[in-house]
């Protein structure tokens, strides 16, 4: 009898929840502002957390503390900008340029983490650069370069976080302390922003959906932490870019967006181009 991989398991299940965490905030960007959505992604988050430390008797008190907090402002400032991309762009265009982080991480792992790169990466680079030029034409015909470059550098604020977590991992931090102090400097940094800024008041009909969003935020955290542990590397990083097909289905089908070929070419091209570095 055929059977899936328990890796393969976990990713699919990471992949699918990112994809409704895109959707839950492409919904909600009409009400709120990106940092509510990013204060109730995270405030829900930390609860689970905070839940599952206590549980499984994790201690909150680091020996990394400045490194924590290093990765949990970058990651929290990367997610509040994939976010706002995500409000203004088509959604599938959002979730590609956030997945270029892989290409950044190319580009930053000989300063960063002081590791050798392939001469052939910086071609995958090269490669996955031409697909952001044919991801973002139609967000640059429609003039909405803002956007378009708010997601670009998320990917390149993912893979900044990414670094971190790397480096606390190698120094047998456990995962979900990092996950921790993210979701709680996220919680935050975005509550005081939205109380600058001013809170909407959560509608009867939002309730549902900002606890999706926190939720399978949460789940898919924790899913894809959990194939990187039982599954392999390298065919985790393959599955990954499954939340980019996912997404573009939601987008089409349920949001009515519309891809041309240059959003198709793009996003193909990226995707090639992280399943090659991320070999590295």
């Amino acid at each position: 009898m055929f059977r899936i991989h328990k890796g393969v398991q976990w990713m699919l299940i990471s992949t699918v929840c990112f994809s409704i965490m895109g959707a839950c905030v492409k919904f909600g960007g009409g009400y709120f502002s990106p940092y509510e959505l990013v204060f109730y992604r995270a405030l829900i988050s930390l609860i689970v957390i905070t839940v599952i430390m206590k549980l499984t008797k994790v201690k909150f008190s680091s020996n990394y503390p400045q490194l924590h907090i290093a990765r949990s402002i970058v990651g929290s400032i990367s997610l509040l900008l994939f976010f706002y991309a995500i409000c203004y762009l088509p959604l599938s265009t959002a979730m590609t340029l956030n997945y270029t982080s892989p290409l950044f991480v190319g580009l930053l792992m000989p300063f960063i983490l002081k590791r050798k790169v392939k001469n052939w990466l910086f071609l995958a680079i090269l490669v996955g650069f031409i697909g952001v030029f044919f991801t973002l034409k139609p967000t640059f015909d429609n003039q909405n370069y803002l956007a378009g470059f708010v997601g670009l550098i998320s990917g390149f604020g993912a893979a900044m976080a990414y670094l971190f977590v790397t480096q606390l991992a190698q120094l047998k931090e456990p995962d979900i302390r990092t996950v921790f102090y993210f979701t709680l400097i996220s919680t935050i940094g975005a509550g005081l922003i939205s109380l600058l800024d001013g809170f909407h008041k959560p509608r009867i009909e939002d309730l549902f959906f900002l606890f999706l969003l926190g939720i399978s935020a949460t789940v898919a955290q924790l899913a894809i932490t959990r194939a990187y542990r039982v599954g392999n590397t390298l065919g985790n990083a393959g599955l990954s870019y499954l939340a980019i097909v996912f997404s573009t289905i939601i987008g089409v089908f349920y949001f009515k967006e519309i891809i041309g070929w240059n959003g198709f070419v793009g996003i193909t091209l990226i995707i090639i181009s992280g399943l090659l570095a991320s070999r590295r």
